[in-house]
């Protein structure tokens, strides 16, 4: 990859620390003075970097790429609209100069129709999913004009390889608009915000980490990466995690991000390997899996021990270090005995108003399922005390857990029906489980999708609400109704999702439609519509089949929501969409 053609490079010295932000020579020159960082538990092989990472390259970086700008581009040129009113002035430019470029051919126009039709084909109900598969495959995209799979398919993130077939059209589409010129004629204009997002991203690093009394990490292994794309919403900040490697996509509005959900992956960043190399001690917090069966976080907090510390951990420093607006004065130390009880009163009430704003924050948190925030919080409030680093001091909070106790200030604990979700994604270093699953459905391999299902739910490796609600389409898709039915049930009485849940109350009443049992169908139909899944395509089939009842076509290929035709003369399966989200 020519690095050197959309990576801008700056340099910064920080006291007590030097570190370097996009600055190979520096990584080089220090790279030698590394001590050996902790060597995590035996885990699988990790997924292979992104194409942005350069071996050898800075630990931390903040840069572009025009194989992210080319994709972003053609989602903009096919109706990708979200953000617009709010996004920085450069992307409706580059809009005009690719709208006006589109119509200057025959082939121009024909790319950008083929194009179009391919997106549109894979376009996902859930607007931020729709978008992160194409951030993924784009982060995994070699630079124009190749524009191709940087690793093997097998290692490509698992959501991109659903749209991966759109590279061979937008290298078409690049090449008939010529935008790689479109691109250099920008060029100064994205290599501004960087220049202006240089510092205070390197403020947000160093008052981390001073915080955290640690100096800036500079791992061998390891990237942190910012890249900076301003044709796509700034309100959608895209976090990934791919091994070792943690890369932030965000879309800058006069040098301005979401510095917020950078600095929360960056505190992953540098708290990850600090608890995973305590792995071993963290087991005895499994009770705690117990607490939070029922809470509204995502699976992974559920079921792995580890991953629920750190975003615990996590939370409890952004509780304990964010900007409450509460200004608390200081009392001069040359005051008045006479002046001092009011002056004492403002400064003690300023800090009651400035604790309860955080521990809003943490019992919002709590209520969520992120159990362990409280205990962390208190933690911290001792080490602030304390000259020992986060490095030096997590050792003693992990240890020094009464793991029993903390399980019974929870017991009576209330979660909240719909929690946040991590703005981290992971992705595994290859598809795996229902992960794998899921693409054998889109593939069509029904008996590979409900092998995987039916391995998850006897050894449980999975959540046992999707796991069924994959077996159900895979059911279908091979006729038995009967196998369908049952694990749409399982899928209802296991599964918090409220998407799954009503989408499972859908399929159940098209398979009594095509029983013929309309009431209960109907019944169905509107149980779907009682759900709090708040997308448009569910409710639009739900309040579709309260209207009229589902009817198979006379092919066999899978029906959408549109499709009609005559009632079979005997009953057929309802085939799941093959773009169904999860």
């Amino acid at each position: 990859m020519q690095f050197s053609r959309y990576l801008t490079r700056f340099c910064v010295s920080v006291a007590a620390v030097a570190f370097a932000i996009a600055c190979p020579a520096f990584a080089q020159q220090t790279a030698k003075a590394k001590s050996p960082q902790p060597q995590a538990p035996a885990m699988p092989p990790p997924p292979k970097p992104p194409a942005l990472v350069q071996p050898g390259g800075p630990s931390i970086s903040l840069q572009t790429s025009e194989a992210l700008f080319d994709i972003a581009v053609g989602l903009n040129a096919c109706g990708y609209n979200n953000g617009l009113a709010e996004s920085d002035p450069i992307r409706e430019h580059i809009r005009q100069q690719v709208d006006q470029a589109s119509q200057q051919s025959v082939d121009a126009r024909d790319s950008r129709f083929h194009l179009c039709e391919y997106i549109d084909r894979h376009r996902l109900a859930e607007t931020g999913r729709d978008l992160a598969q194409y951030v993924s495959l784009a982060l995994y995209v070699t630079p124009p004009p190749e524009l191709a799979p940087s690793v093997e398919m097998a290692d490509l993130p698992p959501d991109s390889t659903q749209v991966v077939d759109v590279l061979p059209l937008l290298r078409d589409f690049a090449k008939a608009i010529q935008l790689h010129t479109i691109w250099v004629e920008n060029r100064a204009a994205y290599d501004e915000q960087i220049s202006r997002l240089h510092d205070p991203l390197t403020k947000m690093i160093q008052d981390t980490n001073i915080y955290l009394k640690m100096p800036i990490s500079n791992y061998e292994d390891r990237r942190f990466l910012v890249v900076l794309e301003p044709m796509l919403s700034p309100a959608e900040t895209n976090a990934r995690v791919y091994g070792a490697n943690y890369v932030v996509v965000a879309s800058p509005v006069n040098g301005t991000i979401h510095m917020q959900e950078v600095r929360h992956t960056y505190l992953h960043y540098e708290i990850e390997p600090l608890l995973y190399s305590r792995a071993g001690a963290i087991d005895r917090f499994l009770p705690f899996l117990k607490t939070v069966r029922d809470a509204p976080i995502d699976f992974l907090y559920r079921s792995d021990i580890v991953s629920l510390v750190i975003e615990c951990m996590i939370r409890a420093i952004e509780a304990r270090t964010m900007a409450t607006g509460v200004e608390i004065p200081k009392i001069p130390a040359d005051l008045a005995r006479s002046e001092l009880d009011p002056v004492y009163h403002q400064h003690q009430a300023a800090i009651q108003k400035d604790g309860a704003i955080r521990e809003d924050l943490v019992n919002r948190d709590m209520v969520e399922g992120y159990v362990l925030t409280q205990y962390f919080y208190n933690q911290l409030i001792q080490f602030e005390r304390s000259p020992a680093s986060l490095k030096e001091s997590i050792g003693e909070m992990v240890y020094g857990m009464d793991v029993y106790q903390e399980v019974g200030h929870l017991k009576g604990i209330h979660f909240v029906e719909e929690g946040s979700s991590d703005v981290i994604r992971r992705a595994p270093s290859r598809p795996h489980g229902l992960d794998l699953a899921e693409l054998d459905l889109v593939k069509g391999d029904a008996q590979g999708a409900a092998g995987l299902s039916e391995t998850a739910l006897k050894e449980h490796t999975a959540e046992a609400g999707r796991a069924n609600f994959v077996l159900a389409r895979a059911s279908l898709m091979t006729g038995n109704i009967d196998q369908a039915e049952t694990a749409f049930r399982e899928t209802l009485r296991l599964s918090s999702d409220p998407r799954m849940l009503a989408w499972a109350h859908i399929y159940l009443g098209r398979i009594l439609d095509v029983e013929d049992k309309r009431d209960e169908a109907v019944v169905e139909y509107k149980a779907a519509l009682t759900m709090r899944d708040t997308q448009p395509d569910t409710r639009t089939a739900a309040e579709k089949g309260v209207q009229q009842p589902f009817a198979l076509p006379h092919h066999q290929a899978p029906v959408s929501d549109d499709d009609a035709g005559d009632p079979p003369s005997k009953p057929q399966t309802p085939a799941p969409e093959s773009q169904h989200p999860q």
